[in-house]
């Protein structure tokens, strides 16, 4: 199981949504560096997602995103 400490809060832009959740990322690695090791998907959990416009559309405690998918991908901390 991944602690607290290990999780790192996201905001990811796809072409359709606006997801913010965690990722489990170890403090001081980079987050490139993770999306680009990730083969097809990335887990997130804690998720939230909206559409661009703002619209709540779902929340779900896991997400497994195709990293295709991914337009932008930032750190929720600088936000």
């Amino acid at each position: 199981m991944v602690s607290d400490d290990e999780m790192t809060a996201v905001v990811i832009h796809t072409p359709h949504y606006v997801i913010e959740g965690k990722i489990a990322l170890v403090p001081g690695a980079r987050l490139t560096d993770y999306i680009r090791d990730a083969v097809d998907f990335i887990a997130v959990t804690d998720v939230s997602v909206k559409g661009h416009d703002g619209t709540f559309r779902f929340k779900v405690p896991f997400l497994d995103l195709r990293r295709d998918s991914i337009e932008i991908v930032y750190p929720a901390s600088i936000s």
